[in-house]
């Protein structure tokens, strides 16, 4: 799936929600990652990742909300991306959303409430509830592009794994697995 946007997208937002845990439990700690590719290596280690509260070293990509609870109201954690303003030596920037595993296991079917938007604007790419990748602790959800004419594209990437948030930064641009 493209945006079908013909001059490409040029800014991309991704928002995360869940609910927080019971007041009794260890509270839910979900996290935005993204990751860089060069054009060298577009499946290969990530150039970057931004993660935690941080940016991109060019100042790109962006985490403008970040929770540790899931507390709020609705969307508690956001990332922007300013994909136009990549470097040209930049092919391919995966996002994904992991469990932190610090409180014993967690996937997301043990969650409720979860949400990832992607939007270009005020249009949504994707709207998903984990659903698909409920048995997983951590999932990549969109994968942006860049075409031979230097655009960016949409690519709607649900993919679950079983790793904890360290292996997942770096395994989460792999090819997919057929």
């Amino acid at each position: 799936m493209s945006s079908g946007n013909i001059k490409g997208l040029e800014k991309a937002e991704v928002r995360l929600k869940w609910d927080p845990s019971a007041w009794d439990r260890s509270p839910h700690h979900l996290d935005i990652i993204t990751a860089t590719y060069s054009a060298d290596a577009p499946y290969g280690r990530p150039v970057y990742i931004v993660d935690y509260d941080s940016r991109s070293p060019d100042g790109t990509i962006n985490m403008s909300r970040h929770s540790r609870t899931g507390q709020g109201f609705g969307y508690v954690e956001a990332v922007t991306l300013e994909l136009v303003r990549l470097a040209p030596s930049f092919a391919r920037v995966v996002v994904g959303v992991a469990i932190h595993q610090n409180t014993g296991p967690k996937t997301f079917g043990d969650l409720s409430n979860t949400g990832v938007l992607v939007l270009d604007g005020y249009t949504e790419l994707l709207n998903d509830d984990f659903t698909r990748i409920a048995g997983c602790t951590a999932g990549t959800v969109a994968e942006f592009t860049r075409t031979p004419s230097g655009t960016w594209e949409f690519h709607e990437m649900v993919r679950g794994f079983q790793s904890d948030t360290a292996a997942f930064s770096l395994e989460m641009g792999s090819a997919p697995r057929s």
